[in-house]
């Protein structure tokens, strides 16, 4: 059922591979090498990025669509991104695996500790998703799928904050992400 409500929003055609901000934007914090995993890669813009900054990449969604569609990508930039289909639960997350992991627009508050055992020492979270107070319908409405505000300081609470940015309605609020809250952590060694 799942499966089948994002391989139909995937079959959309003009649809293009989103990169998150707080991944563009912070590019230049990524490590020369290592694994990264851009968990529900969705079409895998995360992913492209990731591989064009040198790193072996494993892109996880539920939509099989969404896959093919990055692996087509990746083709032809001639890049090589390990795709695997899965329905994410705590149990698929390697412990200590991975240098990068990039989550955009997804939220499962249960999979939390397991994507920090995922990361290796000095590894990075990058985090993007909505928020409960955003401005506009983008994105879901449920919820269960938005984050109260500050949440992602608690809920990654044992990383090293790096970066965080959550604008909610301060000031002119025709500027800046109003929908969505960026993040980075590190894991330390402590």
């Amino acid at each position: 059922m799942l499966q089948t409500k994002w391989d139909g929003i995937y079959a959309d055609s003009n649809q293009t591979p989103h990169v998150a901000d707080v991944l563009s934007a912070h590019r230049h914090l990524l490590p020369t090498q290592g694994r990264a995993l851009d968990l529900a890669c969705g079409l895998g813009g995360n992913a492209l990025l990731l591989a064009e900054q040198g790193l072996q990449v494993d892109a996880w969604d539920i939509s099989q669509v969404a896959l093919s569609r990055l692996q087509s990508q990746a083709e032809q930039k001639q890049l090589q991104i390990a795709t695997r289909q899965v329905l994410v639960s705590p149990d698929n997350l390697p412990r200590d695996h991975y240098d990068v992991i990039v989550i955009s627009r997804f939220l499962d508050r249960c999979l939390c500790n397991a994507i920090m055992a995922a990361l290796k020492t000095e590894g990075l979270l990058l985090y993007q998703t909505f928020i409960r107070h955003k401005l506009d319908p983008q994105g879901p409405s449920n919820p269960d799928y938005l984050l109260e505000c500050n949440e992602l300081l608690q809920l990654f609470s044992p990383l090293t904050l790096v970066f965080y940015q959550e604008y909610a309605r301060i000031g002119d609020l025709r500027h800046g992400n109003r929908n969505e809250v960026c993040y980075i952590g590190q894991k330390s060694n402590r």
